[in-house]
């Protein structure tokens, strides 16, 4: 995917370019190229982050895909795919205009080992290039202990539980039941949920059952059609709250109990019923709290989260991320490094 005789990367800085993954025209995997851009430089209350690593999800899968097609202002071609990122600081911009030097940085600094989640909708692009500019309130450390590598897999997913739990808001001993109990969203979610007390039932195939299970869900069902109904097998009553990770939509309503709620990661096509709450989780309202991100570390280093790696590319080979994505069956998360 890289273009013959286009320069290796270049030094921040030095005037040359980075690498990052990017395209210009919508589509599959095909369609994503190794390009060449200017290294960005931090503003005021932005650092710039050489990135090592950054995680494929399936919102990058969209936007190359084009379920986005609009653009915002400032977006252009080629376009940069990404959320996830970690890596090392190698450059501080001056703080925002009327805060001293220490405000609103952080004091971060040069060499800080940093995880952040950006949005690839934003003049710049996304996560997937050599060196990426983050606004200072985005950034976490990344604890010791910890590699880039696996620490890249957490603030997009992680941030998005954070939010749906606190959201729902239930109290220990009440039910919260997950679908997608595999991926990265419904094991953080698994995690955090069980660490809080809460009562977890989770769906999940034969083959992902102890893998579940060793996230601490207190009880498995078949994952697939007819999953609401098993979940009222276990809760007749219906579950507190549902967390609708595997974007299944109103089929999984049966299983929430009258005015109980329902949490989508994706817009929910349909109408609620029997005063159940339908509410929606949008990480890009999420990605500067650095603070909630540092305490999702923090739950990291202590192994109440475990950061899934699935597997460790070259970002030179990101469509064969993407096809492996697409192709079902990933546990975990693909990361790209650079």
């Amino acid at each position: 995917m890289t273009e013959p005789g286009s320069p290796a990367g270049g030094r921040a800085g030095d005037g040359t370019l980075m690498r990052a993954v990017g395209f210009t025209e919508f589509g599959g995997p095909d369609v994503l190229r190794t390009v060449f851009l200017p290294v960005p430089s931090p503003g005021p209350g932005q650092v710039r982050v050489r990135v090592a690593a950054t995680a494929v999800n399936p919102t990058d899968l969209a936007f190359r895909a084009g379920a986005h097609r609009s653009m915002p202002p400032g977006v252009e071609p080629p376009y940069v795919p990404g959320m996830d990122l970690a890596g090392i600081i190698d450059a501080v911009g001056d703080p925002p205009d009327g805060e001293t030097a220490a405000a609103g940085m952080g004091d971060w600094a040069p060499g800080d080992r940093v995880m952040a989640a950006v949005s690839p909708w934003a003049p710049g692009g996304g996560a997937q290039a050599e060196f990426v500019v983050v606004a200072a309130d985005a950034l976490a450390r990344v604890p010791e202990g910890i590699g880039l590598e696996a620490a890249a897999t957490l603030p997009m997913n992680a941030l998005t539980v954070r939010a749906a739990l606190d959201q729902l808001a239930l109290s220990p001993g009440q039910t919260l039941a997950i679908t997608g109990a595999a991926g990265a969203v419904g094991g953080y979610a698994i995690q955090l949920a069980s660490a809080e007390g809460l009562r977890v039932i989770a769906d999940a195939s034969p083959a992902d059952g102890d893998l579940v299970r060793g996230l601490g869900a207190r009880t498995v069902v078949a994952r697939g059609p007819g999953v609401a109904q098993r979940i009222r097998e276990v809760v007749p009553d219906g579950a507190d709250a549902l967390l609708d990770a595997a974007v299944m939509g109103p089929p999984v309503l049966s299983a929430v109990r009258d005015g109980g709620q329902l949490m989508a990661v994706r817009p929910f096509s349909g109408e609620s019923e029997r005063g159940i709450t339908v509410s929606l989780v949008l990480v890009f309202h999420h990605l500067h709290e650095g603070g909630r991100l540092a305490a999702l570390a923090g739950l990291a280093a202590k192994g109440t989260l475990s950061l899934r790696v699935a597997d460790v590319l070259p970002a030179a080979d990101a469509a064969d991320a993407h096809r492996r994505f697409e192709a079902g069956g990933v546990r975990g998360r693909l990361v790209l490094t650079f």
